[in-house]
């Protein structure tokens, strides 16, 4: 009976359940004791400002859960990102198309730039880690080309700007200004969920990081299935792009780098294993809140930026430990 009883609390440990139930509850002990540590924290302004920073991290994050559940990673979201803003600025600005063509073109671009990367991976058989990091300088390098070393505003098009900054909450119930981006991030994060779990290719995505090669035995064109779950990864980092244009109200082409680490650490606190084969949207989502709690709580408490980023490695170190002790076990 003792045994039983043990053997349920180790399955308890490693269900995605208890991973999802631990993540919660470190964003609310980080809520609690931020909100105690200064008055300034739980201010409604302050929580929208949170909201606002997860927006795009969290959109990332979501393509970046895909990828890792794979065993694999992307590091070039955040430059792919930018390179995605910068040609929807070229689309909207320079050449006049109508917003929403210009905002397809923009997540397109990072769907393209995430295919290429995955027919690297896929079929040229270059490690991952390789193919993204030639594909974080190559779309790094694009959008400096293309936009000239210059930003590219939306001054003429004002209303693109509503799409990160507006609020359609605000408008029907008045005082609740939520801006339209968090609005985004959870539709992007529901239809994440159900790719991940109600498609052949959010199956095929995990059986690829639980065992590649019995997959490929099994008939199932892995070399395809990956270039696709790549290419579904460029697409958030578009859409990312997107909602940090409208957000800035400008493409900024110096921007982007040090958003994959950021995406990378969310997916990994969310509970998403770096072996693959495990990980959830909600989790992700969680993780995103957590970083966001983590910088925003630090900020007020005035700690030194150089220390913000210490803690938040030493985070990142804690949860892949943690799952490393939860594999043993």
């Amino acid at each position: 009976m003792e045994t039983e009883s043990i053997a349920t609390k180790k399955s308890l440990f490693r269900s995605d359940a208890m991973q999802r139930l631990m993540a919660f509850a470190a964003l609310i002990v980080l809520f609690v004791l931020f909100s105690i540590a200064s008055p300034n924290f739980f201010k409604f302004d302050n929580i929208v400002g949170i909201l606002l920073a997860t927006a795009v991290n969290g959109v990332l994050a979501l393509g970046v859960t895909f990828v890792i559940i794979t065993s694999g990673i992307d590091l070039s979201v955040g430059t792919v990102m930018t390179f995605s803003a910068v040609m929807t600025g070229k689309f909207i600005t320079d050449w006049g198309l109508p917003i929403p063509v210009g905002i397809v073109g923009g997540i397109l671009a990072g769907g393209l730039c995430g295919l290429i990367s995955g027919t690297f991976i896929a079929r040229m058989k270059i490690p991952p880690f390789i193919a993204t990091l030639g594909m974080l300088y190559v779309s790094k390098g694009l959008s400096l080309v293309i936009s000239q070393l210059m930003p590219i505003y939306f001054n003429d098009t004002p209303i693109f700007r509503q799409l990160a900054m507006g609020s359609i909450l605000g408008a029907i119930i008045p005082g609740l200004e939520i801006p339209n981006a968090v609005l985004v991030l959870f539709a992007a994060a529901i239809i994440a969920n159900l790719i991940l779990t109600k498609t052949v290719l959010g199956r095929y995505t995990f059986a690829i990081g639980s065992n590649e090669e019995a997959t490929r035995l099994s008939g199932v064109n892995v070399a395809a299935w990956k270039m696709a779950i790549y290419a579904l990864c460029g697409l958030f980092s578009g859409l990312g792009g997107v909602l940090m244009a409208a957000r800035l109200n400008s493409a900024q082409p110096a921007l982007g780098s040090g958003y994959e680490l950021d995406a990378i650490a969310a997916v990994v606190i969310g509970g998403t294993s770096l072996s693959g084969g495990e990980g959830t949207i909600l989790g992700t989502i969680i993780g995103a809140f957590i970083m966001s709690v983590l910088v925003n709580g630090l900020r007020i408490l005035s700690v030194p930026q150089e220390w913000q980023i210490v803690v938040t490695g030493g985070i990142v170190i804690l949860a892949v430990y943690t799952d490393i002790l939860r594999r043993q076990k």
